[in-house]
């Protein structure tokens, strides 16, 4: 079984990869500024919830990257991490709401490609992304409705800092 261990470590190492923009990319006054809507979960949430999400997906990848006839689920987990890794520099790096609903958009496109896909394979890992799809599904709803209650902002973003 070392063979897991070592493809659940690769997959982690891009799911953390993936995750170092919120460090570079961190919310900041812009967005503490904005009107959010109420379902918002406080700050410490984010942080917990993407190391769990971070240890279902590394693990759901790691057993189909052993199965034969994986081509297609482990071309939208490539995908969809690389989405994963966009949005934070999109909506908090570039001040973006309209270009980060249209990046969740399709994150939670490929999320749930990738779930589909996965689950002909192993019904394992296609419900170990389900917890993923929910929480993108989260925060799309959450990208809308600060669009939605902050219309200007979203119209004209102020510049990014150079």
């Amino acid at each position: 079984m070392p063979t897991f261990w070592l493809l659940f470590c690769v997959f982690l190492a891009a799911c953390l990869a993936a995750g170092v923009t919120g460090g570079l990319f961190a919310p900041g006054s812009w967005y503490r500024a904005l009107n959010k809507p109420w379902f918002t979960p406080p700050d410490w949430v984010f942080p917990v919830t993407w190391m769990v999400l971070y240890v279902c997906m590394s693990i759901a990848g790691a057993r189909i990257a052993m199965l034969a006839g994986n081509g297609i689920a482990m071309a939208f987990w490539a995908f969809q991490i690389s989405l994963n890794g966009l949005w934070t520099p999109v909506f908090f790096g570039l001040k973006n709401i309209r270009l980060g609903m249209a990046v969740v958009s399709f994150l939670w496109l490929a999320v749930l490609s990738a779930m589909l896909s996965m689950w002909q394979l192993d019904w394992l890992a296609g419900l170990l992304f389900a917890p993923y799809l929910l929480w993108v599904t989260i925060a799309a709803a959450l990208n809308a409705g600060v669009w939605w209650l902050n219309p200007d902002v979203a119209r004209h973003p102020p510049p990014a800092p150079s």
